[in-house]
């Protein structure tokens, strides 16, 4: 037993089980490498300052869950706990807004981190893939996002998901219903806490998922009556050009997601066969969040997918995905002569791009036989003195069982061909 483990809500990645989630990273992101989105990477940690302003500070990521510390220089810093306000921040201080070509769409995949009770599905390290589009205000943009992340989970196999689909409304429209649902919820039996939340943000009190509070809330006002007609035009686009496309999604007049940037579109991907960590991806429009940070106005939507929950959604469905086998070629030297010989091969054989691995530690025949079936390799190579006195090597098919000697000169042309 080793003397650390990997930290309380943590987990490591281990073969075999981590090419699933590298499988899912690639489905996920590419459909967006097929959309113009580039690909963008930032630190893993950024100034407090800019997820207590973007992120919000009545949201329990920043309130509760966000890891901040102080360097010893001084430097108040977090963890990131979410990708958005980080790309946004780069993107703005590489000025890739004003090279003139709008929006600017960026993709990412990293890890993120939030102290919250670990849970199935719920980690303090846990991995995203996102996908931002900055810089232009457009429902074909907000509808364009929401059909990507149905293409990168139907990919995949997954049918089993539904999505929810709201307006926020913006900066006209939202203060009325504000004020009015603060009006209502004042009025209700609420612990300090949540009523601190009304004043700071009171759309957040309807994300709460306390059954005690949900039954209050019955009657509260909705913000679809207070929208204003550019808002309604706006999400009536959106909802036209997912029901276009045949992306089926499900109005919900509560959705307002954990972040206080949104505005307008906000979205959420949810599976069912999760229990209560039901959402495997969502996001939203965010008109606000730039000059919120110090930018200049630049609307934007975006999304982030949770390679994590989207791998539970594909055990709850029973879906295996169809992962190649990572050795093509396993090489068995018998001898020291066959042992430089081969590893010359190997050499050669991943030059010309096939995936190969040897037999090291000088194991014996039927250990390193052993080693080649557990690597998965379509086919073994095998030398012995008298191959190699012969000028041969022994190619077998680990399938068939069929064996026959190649000349070492033709052996990568010949296993080229047979794996062509």
């Amino acid at each position: 037993m080793s003397t650390f483990q990997a930290p309380k809500g943590t987990y490591d990645l281990i073969p075999p089980d981590s090419a699933k989630y590298l499988a899912v990273r690639e489905a996920l992101s590419a459909p967006l490498r097929n959309s113009g989105y580039g690909y963008i990477e930032t630190p893993g940690f950024e100034d407090v300052n800019l997820f207590a302003r973007g992120v919000g500070e009545s949201t329990d990521i920043v309130s509760k869950e966000m890891y901040a510390f102080e360097t010893k220089g001084g430097d108040k810093l977090a963890l990131r706990p979410e990708g958005t306000a980080s790309v946004l921040r780069a993107a703005l201080e590489a000025n890739l807004h004003k090279a003139g070509n709008l929006p600017v769409k960026l993709w990412y995949s990293g890890s993120y981190y939030r102290y919250e009770r670990p849970q199935k599905g719920r980690y303090r390290h846990f991995s995203q893939v996102g996908a931002e589009a900055i810089g232009a205000e457009d429902p074909a943009l907000d509808a364009e996002l929401i059909i990507l992340a149905d293409q990168a989970y139907r990919s995949l196999g997954l049918s089993e998901f539904r999505i929810l689909l709201n307006s926020l409304g913006d900066k006209e429209c939202r203060p009325v219903y504000r004020e009015a649902l603060q009006g209502f919820l004042r009025d209700l039996d609420l612990d300090e806490e949540t009523r601190r939340r009304i004043e700071i943000n009171p759309l957040r009190v309807l994300d709460d998922k306390r059954a005690e509070v949900q039954k209050q809330l019955t009657g509260a006002p909705m913000l679809r009556d207070y929208l204003c007609d550019a808002c309604k035009a706006y999400h009536e686009e959106v909802r036209t050009l997912l029901t276009a496309a045949g992306v089926v999604y499900e109005d919900d007049e509560k959705l307002v997601r954990g972040l206080d940037y949104y505005t307008r579109t906000t979205f959420e991907f949810v599976h069912d066969g999760l229990g209560s960590q039901s959402a495997v991806g969502g996001g939203g429009r965010y008109d606000g969040l730039s000059e919120m940070i110090g930018g200049p106005a630049l609307p934007s939507v975006g999304w982030a997918l949770g390679v994590d929950r989207t791998v539970l959604a594909l055990e709850a469905e029973g879906i295996e995905l169809d992962i190649p086998a990572t050795t093509s070629v396993y090489a068995v030297p018998l001898g020291e002569e066959a042992r430089r010989v081969l590893f010359g091969l190997v050499t050669e054989l991943r030059k010309a791009g096939i995936a190969t691995d040897f037999a090291f530690g000088g194991r014996g025949l039927k250990g390193a036989m052993k080693s080649a079936n557990r690597s998965g390799a379509r086919y073994t190579v095998v030398a012995g003195e008298r191959d190699l006195a012969e000028g041969n090597v022994q190619l077998k098919d680990m399938e068939s069982g069929d064996q026959r000697p190649v000349p070492v000169g033709d052996l990568v042309a010949v296993v080229q061909g047979e794996l062509a």
